[in-house]
């Protein structure tokens, strides 16, 4: 069975309408979770959690598609120096 990593995450941006965080040390990692189900829930109250502030954004991030194991070399293989 494939395992379907997600991350849920977010923080408050510089600007609503673009996705650059305002301070990245203060990023909310919200969790991981094994499917994205459960990664919406996650995501969906911890977006309700902060309506009240524009500027507040969360994300799912399919960590699953970042590697492709089947594939060789992965394009998050570590870059030679």
């Amino acid at each position: 069975m494939t395992q379907r990593l997600h991350l849920v995450f977010g923080g408050e941006l510089i600007d609503p309408t673009k996705n650059a965080f305002k301070d990245v040390d203060a990023i909310d990692i919200v969790g991981m979770y094994p499917n994205y189900e459960a990664a919406y829930n996650a995501w969906k109250g911890a977006a309700q959690r902060t309506v009240d502030n524009a500027h507040m954004r969360y994300f799912i991030a399919h960590i699953h598609r970042l590697r492709d194991e089947e594939t060789a070399a992965s394009p998050t293989e570590e870059l030679e120096s």
